[in-house]
């Protein structure tokens, strides 16, 4: 049965590896290729949010007030309001942390057992026999770690974003792609959250410490990306060995 799951694992490992090498061979002799621009609700992954939502409320009816419920000013607004607006999103991190663990763990055990007298045998012939204690254990484990963390991040970048869904309650599902391409090496930026409306300023820009549920991702693929990257083999190798 272990060798069995391991076949398994091993041509499951080897399929990913072949479609990863026909990826990088299709790109041979020409940078990485960008993908087309596309609907995000179409892509294969995608699912559409569901947050805890208040009641909704009816507007009062005022026919002779020149203020529309639900409006936030007399004049048109420009900023994103509906599905399919677009949306500046700026992302600002600066992020470091420091964390030390000293821990240090010390135990003794010792247990003696002995038969005085088993099955109306005395203790005499019991020794001579097995000994007069049967059983004698004793440990002694000693346990000293030390860890240390040290992270200092910072990603500052700024773009684009649609407005894919509008929630019950008005708030906004907002999803940013963009891909730049220097050379062989394509960079890839992902945002995706929940804002506010009134979180939105009056450019039309909003910043990610103000978006819920954020998901924000800066990475790419290239010549560079790949040296960078141990093989599937390494990680396999790293995932599946204990020692």
């Amino acid at each position: 049965m272990k060798q069995y799951a391991l076949l398994m694992a091993s041509a499951m490992t080897l399929g990913l590896t072949g479609c990863s090498n026909l990826a990088q061979l299709s790109e041979v002799g020409r940078p990485p290729r960008m993908t087309k621009i596309s609907d995000p609700t179409l892509a294969q992954n995608y699912r559409p949010v569901t947050m805890p939502m208040p009641a909704l409320q009816a507007p009062n009816s005022e026919p002779a007030s020149l203020w529309h419920s639900g409006s936030r000013a007399f004049f048109k607004d420009q900023r994103a309001s509906q599905v399919g607006d677009l949306v500046t999103i700026l992302v600002e991190i600066s992020d470091t942390a420091q964390l030390n663990n000293n821990t240090t763990a010390q135990r003794s055990a010792a247990e003696n057992f002995g038969i005085p007298q088993l099955f109306g045998v005395k203790q005499k012939v019991i020794s001579h026999v097995i000994g007069a204690d049967t059983l004698q254990t004793a440990s002694d484990n000693n346990n000293a770690a030390t860890g240390r963390i040290t992270r200092n991040e910072s990603v500052t970048l700024s773009l684009a974003g649609t407005i894919t869904q509008v929630l019950p309650n008005g708030n906004f599902v907002v999803m940013a792609q963009q891909q730049v391409r220097v050379n062989s090496e394509l960079r890839q930026l992902y945002v995706s959250g929940i804002v506010r409306p009134q979180d939105i300023t009056a450019d039309n820009t909003v910043t990610h410490e103000r978006m819920a549920e954020a998901r924000i991702s800066y990475g790419g693929r290239g010549t560079l990306t790949q040296m960078q990257t141990p093989r599937y083999g390494q990680q396999v190798m790293d995932a599946v060995l204990p020692f």
